[in-house]
């Protein structure tokens, strides 16, 4: 099933944040250095799009090793989509776990939800709010750095920080509407919806053979129709539970040429 691949995903890159402070603490180990908002593996960098972005605005000038930062991540929106929220992000982690310890049914009902381009609106607002600040925001409150940051914390100094709430927060919005926080609120969901739009990997509704059984929609954790075709569109974020929750063999994974 894809959803034992993605969740062995995501353990595997909770465990890379738990290891990058172990490792550089009691081992002085600095081949892998930060988190998921800016990571150096070996040398090789990533840099979130978002973080990317507000320093391009700010400092108004290009600085080739920030763009050499931004390609990977880039290259792998761009073939992929937006994997990282549904296959990487620890707070997706996070949620998903807080699903299964309070048993709750994959398929709910949706009981607070805002029109989609909300989260776009959100994405310019950032943008916007950092540049009147002359500061990277995003920086500051990106949940998924939250999450490296607190572990950081944890590690280092036995303690953790007052912006660890946001996490509880999210963890808290999902209570009532799957990944609210993800669909609605997020910048860095909203830069890479939109950068996904050109993605190659997308989930392909194959109309000849599904029998409307009504398996998917409800599971999709970013409450789009994949039976309807909405799987194509820049809200999918390539989970695959609807391809898991398709008895019919009318869901899939396919590259667009």
């Amino acid at each position: 099933m894809i959803r034992h691949g993605r969740n062995a995903t995501q353990v595997g890159a909770m465990a890379l944040l738990l290891a990058v402070p172990l490792a550089a603490g009691q081992y002085a180990f600095t081949g892998v250095t930060g988190w998921y908002q800016s990571l150096d593996v070996f040398g090789l960098a990533f840099l979130s799009p978002v973080e990317g972005l507000e320093s391009l605005l700010l400092t108004g000038s290009i600085w080739v090793p920030l763009l050499w930062a931004l390609l990977p991540t880039l290259l792998v929106v761009l073939l992929l989509g937006r994997v990282f929220c549904s296959w990487v992000c620890p707070v997706n982690l996070l949620q998903e776990m807080t699903d299964r310890s309070m048993c709750r049914p994959r398929a709910r009902p949706d009981h607070v939800t805002l029109p989609r381009s909300t989260i776009l609106w959100v994405l310019a607002a950032e943008l916007a709010a950092a540049l009147a600040a002359g500061v990277p925001l995003f920086c500051f409150w990106s949940p998924p750095a939250l999450v490296g940051r607190e572990i950081f914390m944890a590690v280092f100094f036995r303690t953790v920080a007052i912006e660890g709430a946001l996490i509880v927060v999210i963890l808290l919005l999902n209570l009532f509407t799957a990944r609210f926080f993800c669909r609605h609120l997020c910048p860095l969901g909203g830069m890479l919806a939109l950068l996904g739009r050109w993605r190659r990997l997308r989930v392909r509704h194959a109309p000849d053979r599904c029998t409307a059984c009504g398996q998917c929609d409800p599971v999709c954790p970013m409450g789009i129709r994949p039976a309807a075709g909405e799987s194509q569109s820049m809200w999918c974020w390539n989970c695959g539970e609807c391809v898991d929750a398709c008895g019919d063999s009318a869901l899939s994974f396919t590259v667009k040429k």
